[in-house]
């Protein structure tokens, strides 16, 4: 797999904290330490879509207009009230 490098900010102290994973052979290095963490993040992000995918094949799809009309309503605490259905 072909990399590139980036510059990426993060907090001192996260900098710290890697580095002395790196030191005590917790982690290969810095960069293999992000690396790993978008990766995990990115696997992440790909199972929650995937579960809200398979939420809303099992409760019927995405909300209509209706319900989330009716939805932000009941969030603002104005008309309909939560145990009225749309």
């Amino acid at each position: 797999m072909a990399t590139r490098k980036v510059t990426v900010t993060l907090p001192g102290e996260q900098v710290e904290t890697i580095r002395r994973l790196v030191s005590t052979g917790e982690s290969s290095s810095l960069s293999g330490f992000v690396q790993h963490a978008v990766g995990v993040a990115l696997d992440d992000v790909a199972g929650w879509g995937a579960m809200l995918a398979e939420a809303l094949r099992a409760t019927g799809g995405e909300l209509t207009a209706a319900e989330r009309d009716w939805a932000d309503r009941v969030i603002a605490g104005s008309g309909t009230d939560a145990g009225e259905a749309a």
